[in-house]
């Protein structure tokens, strides 16, 4: 009897701590090639280049299917209890931060430093972003739809997995009945790769790249060689990641007296609090301790989407 209370109870601690555990959040996006497919793009000229660059409030705002897609897969994930952020309301929330700005920033100077994808990114502050394309072909009555959902970590970018498929012909015309049919007997093992991932990301920690620069003649007058206590700058700024990046993980692949190039820095995924951490949050980090004594240094912390951050040294 003993031995059987014993075994219930190892398994509603396994259940309890089962329960406890975080599913990354998610947010839906229409391709880039979906977008640009769809005529849904715009033009911009950078250095002599033509670039399209997804219109996404346009594509919202103009193709019913596109909503009906983002909803099915928003309740599909829903049903498997991801948490989901919606790309609308992003859009909407990213607007009236501009407008705020707006209002107490001057323009002058500034430049284009994310992807619009990036700045929605950041500002939802998800953890992956599935990107959805699809295309629905007529077979007489009947229509097929063929789709692709990737999967990326919204901080490098990278792929972590990706379903694909066409679904059988059917009667209905309706994208968001198409896309279930076609879709959801993949799922379950899309799912699994995205919760591997996020699993594996709490144990060795997020992503992240950053870059710590020099103002050029800068009114403070250091460098990543100047010297503190007879430690190069450029060694202090080793010492505070190997004690707060996780398990001391990233590396250095270059470093002059005016830059150094921090990759594959594994930062927390939670703060404290349970709050999400970003690159800007964590190289905010490093910016206060910087300018505490005995370094005393001015620093500017740049964002270059969740997953870059750029600290410049000397002025702010």
């Amino acid at each position: 009897m003993k031995k059987s209370l014993f075994t219930i109870a190892l398994a509603l601690v396994a259940l309890l701590a089962s329960a406890q555990i975080k599913k990354p959040e998610l947010m839906v996006v229409p391709s880039d090639v979906w977008c640009i497919s769809n005529g849904y793009y715009t033009e911009v000229e950078n250095m002599g280049i033509t670039a399209k660059v997804p219109n996404y409030k346009q594509a919202l705002q103009e193709n019913m299917g596109l909503k009906l897609a983002i909803a099915k897969i928003n309740d599909l994930m829903a049903e498997r209890e991801f948490p989901l952020k919606s790309m609308e309301q992003e859009i909407k929330n990213l607007e009236q931060r501009r407008m705020e700005d707006n209002m107490t920033l001057s323009k002058a100077g500034n430049e284009l430093a994310e992807s619009p994808l990036d700045e929605i990114a950041r500002t939802a502050k998800c953890d992956i972003i599935l990107e959805l394309s699809w295309e629905v072909k007529d077979f007489g009555p009947k229509h097929s739809l063929s789709y692709i959902l990737e999967a990326r970590d919204a901080y490098t970018a990278r792929s972590i997995g990706a379903a694909a498929g066409t679904g059988a012909p059917s009667f209905s015309a309706d994208v968001d009945v198409l896309l279930e049919e076609a879709i959801v007997a993949n799922m379950d093992n899309f799912n699994n790769r995205l919760m591997d991932h996020f699993t594996e990301m709490q144990t060795i920690g997020r992503e992240i790249t950053l870059d710590v620069k020099v103002f050029a003649n800068n009114a403070a007058g250091v460098d990543l060689e100047t010297e503190f206590d007879g430690e190069e700058l450029v060694d202090v700024i080793n010492n505070w990641l190997q004690l707060n990046t996780v398990q001391g993980r990233f590396t250095m692949p270059y470093a002059s007296e005016n830059i150094a190039n921090f990759t594959q820095v594994r930062i927390p995924v939670y703060d404290e609090r349970g709050r999400a951490i970003d690159a800007n949050g964590f190289a905010k980090g490093l910016a206060k301790h910087l300018r505490k004594a005995p370094y005393n240094i001015p620093c500017k912390v740049m964002v270059k989407g969740l997953g870059r951050a750029v600290i410049v040294l000397g002025e702010k």
